[in-house]
């Protein structure tokens, strides 16, 4: 096994690390909280919900929802005790010990399963248990995503490819 030299101790002798150990510490600051996550604006938008897809990397479980075009969706992301679906209030079952509410303030599209019991594959993910849709009603698009246990995580939209946009929710392992 590969070994990193660390800095020298005052008294000259240096310290050894596993290569694999120093790299997972310096590529893994997944200090993102538990906390809720907000972005954009709190108002409903027209660009719709595509689709769910879920990966895996090295320090975290990633879950993409894609969107059309249109304006930016605002968003929230917020650990729930039960996910609840829009518009009826049905407690859904999602498994996981811990489960993450995720609202997209646009509407499902043309295509995109609102109520999947099974949004993405996620079997064999470190985190990630099941992702659920939670349903869409007024331009409020639901998903409940179980993960193994409640876990710090970050929440963020970007632009592309083109005029589309995407919500990023990455779950720390």
């Amino acid at each position: 096994m590969a070994a990193v030299i660390a800095p020298t101790t005052a008294a000259g002798a240096a310290t050894t690390a596993s290569h694999a150990g120093a790299v997972r510490i310096a590529a893994c600051s997944t200090r993102w909280g538990t906390g809720p996550k907000h972005g954009g604006t709190v108002f409903t938008v027209s660009t719709p919900v595509l689709r769910v897809r879920a990966g895996e990397h090295a320090c975290f479980d990633r879950l993409v929802v894609d969107m059309g075009r249109g304006p930016r969706p605002g968003f929230s992301v917020r650990y729930v005790a039960r996910i609840v679906a829009e518009a009826s209030g049905m407690v859904l079952k999602v498994r996981g010990k811990a489960k993450l509410l995720i609202v997209v303030r646009g509407p499902g599209g043309r295509g995109y399963h609102a109520n999947a019991v099974n949004l993405a594959r996620v079997a064999g993910f470190s985190m990630f248990r099941q992702v659920r849709g939670a349903g869409s009603f007024e331009r409020v698009t639901a998903i409940g995503l179980g993960v193994r246990a409640r876990h710090a995580f970050r929440a963020f939209t970007f632009r592309g490819p083109g005029r589309h946009w995407r919500l990023v929710v990455d779950v720390a392992r």
